[in-house]
């Protein structure tokens, strides 16, 4: 676990004094950020496309992300949004992949109707870039100790003691009182499935098949709601070793759904839906 990469220590400039460190977290980000726009800018290119527009797609899907992901953030911890409403609303906190999803696709959207793009073309375009950022933003959760599984002692079993929140018998019985620790005792320091690590490597999986078939594609789209059926059987499958709230219960407590799984089961239905039927649209665009 490494959560800053360099600590530059208090900075004074002007008169003013601030802390200056890089974090591990926001430097998978800008990793994440740079990596897609590169590969994204070769594919424009690929297709006879202006440099420009592969800014101008991920300018806007960063922000819808954004924008996208802590609105999700904030409904799915409604109770504490009540508490302290600024404080959740303005928290660093709140950068969640599925509402980013959804903001990010919003984003596109609005940047490719502007510029009277084809949207389904460009989806196939975006597909394998999706699950490369994300693969490459759970490394980012891994170095902070975020994002975690449950308790588990197999072999496979990490700690993150000084995790954000600590796998300490202590930190669990307060932020995940429903999580069973039986088999542990106070004072442990509890292996937890390092669940980030796990869906980077099966991101990366995904994106290596996806971007394998981008030049082959006979469908438009379907490249995309391929990405949905994957990424949705990903998430869906990992939420059962993760820490997350359950909002539909099969056999309580012992099976339950959590709100990442049934965005889930939207995803997969939708992809699988579109695959089978796919959409009748023209999209014969000119290229610029």
């Amino acid at each position: 676990m490494w959560p800053v990469i360099y600590d530059f220590g208090i900075i004074s400039f002007l008169g003013f004094e601030f802390h200056l460190a890089i974090y591990s977290y926001g430097f998978m980000l800008v990793v994440a950020f740079y990596t897609c726009y590169a590969l994204l800018l070769k594919e424009i290119r690929r297709l006879g496309y202006g440099d420009k527009l592969a800014s101008d797609i991920l300018t806007a899907a960063a922000i819808g992300g954004i924008v996208g992901s802590k609105i999700y953030y904030l409904l799915e911890n409604f109770d504490r949004v009540v508490v302290d409403p600024i404080g959740m609303i303005f928290s660093g906190a709140g950068l969640v992949f599925l509402g980013g999803l959804m903001g990010g696709t919003m984003g596109v959207t609005i940047a490719l109707k502007k510029n009277d793009l084809p949207w389904l073309t460009f989806a196939d375009i975006v597909a394998p870039l999706l699950i490369l950022g994300y693969g490459i933003g759970r490394v980012g959760c891994f170095l902070v100790g975020d994002d975690y599984g449950l308790p588990t002692k197999s072999f496979i079993g990490m700690t993150f003691e000084n995790g954000a929140p600590p796998t300490t018998y202590e930190s669990f019985t307060y932020n995940y009182p429903l999580v069973d620790l039986s088999g542990w005792d106070p004072g442990d320091v509890i292996t937890v499935f390092p669940t980030q690590i796990m869906e980077t490597i099966i991101g990366l999986g995904i994106f290596y098949f996806l971007w394998n078939k981008r030049e082959t594609v006979m469908v438009k789209g379907s490249l995309f709601f391929t990405y949905l059926i994957f990424t949705g059987i990903e998430r869906f499958c990992i939420e059962f070793i993760r820490i997350n709230p359950k909002y539909i219960w099969i056999v309580q407590p012992v099976f339950g759904l959590s709100g990442a799984q049934l965005i889930s089961i939207i995803m997969m239905g939708v992809g699988t839906y579109f695959i089978v039927k796919p959409p009748q649209v023209s999209e014969t665009k000119p290229v610029n």
